[in-house]
């Protein structure tokens, strides 16, 4: 597809053209139409405004900068072929083909920039992320997984230069979590985890299995979009805040004071809790942080079932119940079933190592918008 429209275009793509290069078009004056206004003398002493313009501003950037290179590129690709087309000197002819062919690349692929570029963003994507990891089918091993998971989310944030924050969790008591809560913040970092929700199964030998045989076991992973105050009003009637002392494993001081929270909330019947913290003050907020944030959840979810081009989707809205990922051990390999991918070292991949893997999923799903949009 030409984002320039074409005159050697025909029919149903032609229009198709049009409306792309007009969208752009756009977008382009709205760009320059924000740099004034925030020049006017009223604007600079908004602090308001001059944030929601300079915001919105930062926002069409790469799509202005790259369609400005895109015009450029065409235009000097078509003065070449206008220079071939009169048919003068020979060797100026050649040079303007030789043109044409370094041109052509480099269009092709800010045209391809351009159509990711142009897909509705995600608004939740710059978000930190709130995960949960709990264990499913195979007892101690499956909590024993569920452990690895949280472990391997950990490095790979580490990874990242992100910061993780355990919320809650549940002690299975060999070394395992029944469940575990923790937060990752980071620029984008709900971008990239938000494809782990789902059932990942792992296929090994357990270190109690005396007879050497294969297992499986299953744990669960949610990610969500960490939700902010403004995003889910809680009413005070609307909640229930319960206050008790914790249990398990802590730091120094965490058992022996009343600093657990445990907050209901009436009307959806969703209950969190968070003991990981000393100070009864900070478990109350994360708490309220993961409340929020389910419920904000519930509210996306509820949104994308109703939408029936967003469930179309398998890698974005794959669900929660569904097998995503397998971890084979014996056969040192990890399979992620959405998109049919293999990766080898399987040690290095529960290290942390899973960039690849998110790519590839990121990947697939601009794919899969892209079609959905007609852009493909």
């Amino acid at each position: 597809m030409r984002f320039y429209p074409s005159p050697t275009g025909g029919g149903r793509e032609r229009v198709r053209e049009e409306m792309v290069f007009d969208r752009l078009e756009t977008v382009e004056q709205r760009y320059e139409e924000l740099g004034r206004l925030m020049s006017d003398p009223d604007v600079v002493t908004d602090y308001t405004k001059m944030q929601e313009y300079g915001r919105e501003r930062s926002d069409n950037e790469a799509v202005v900068n790259t369609y400005r290179e895109y015009k450029a590129a065409t235009a000097a690709r078509d003065d070449a072929l206008a220079m071939i087309a009169e048919g003068g000197d020979p060797e100026m002819a050649a040079l303007a083909q030789d043109e044409v062919d370094s041109i052509e690349p480099r269009i092709e692929e800010l045209e391809s920039r351009l159509k990711l570029l142009l897909l509705p963003k995600d608004k939740d994507d710059d978000r930190n992320v709130i995960m949960e990891v709990r264990a499913g089918a195979g007892g101690d091993e499956a909590a024993l997984f569920a452990a690895e998971l949280y472990r391997m989310y950990a490095k790979y944030a580490a990874l990242q230069g992100w910061k993780v924050d355990v919320v809650s969790s549940s002690d299975a008591g060999v070394g395992g979590f029944k469940e575990i809560v923790f937060e990752v913040a980071g620029k984008g970092a709900f971008s990239q985890l938000k494809f782990e929700s789902g059932v990942h199964r792992v296929q090994r030998v357990p270190i109690t299995e005396a007879n050497g045989r294969i297992h499986t076991s299953t744990a669960s992973v949610i990610a969500m979009p960490e939700a902010e105050e403004m995003d889910v009003e809680l009413r005070p009637e609307d909640i229930r805040v319960d206050i008790y002392r914790a249990s398990g494993h802590g730091g120094q001081g965490v058992n022996t004071t009343d600093s657990a929270i445990r907050i209901t909330h009436y009307p959806t019947g969703l209950v969190v809790t968070c003991q990981d913290e000393r100070s009864q003050i900070k478990n109350r907020a994360k708490a309220m942080t993961e409340l929020r944030t389910r419920l904000y959840d519930l509210r996306q979810r509820e949104q994308a079932e109703a939408d029936s081009a967003t469930r179309k989707s398998q890698v974005a809205s794959a669900d929660r119940s569904e097998k995503v990922r397998t971890y084979n051990f014996p056969q040192d390999r990890v399979t992620d079933h959405r998109i049919n991918m293999n990766i080898s070292n399987l040690p290095g991949f529960m290290a942390g190592n899973i960039g690849k893997m998110i790519e590839s999923l990121q990947v697939e799903d601009q794919t899969e918008r892209l079609r959905l949009a007609g852009m493909a």
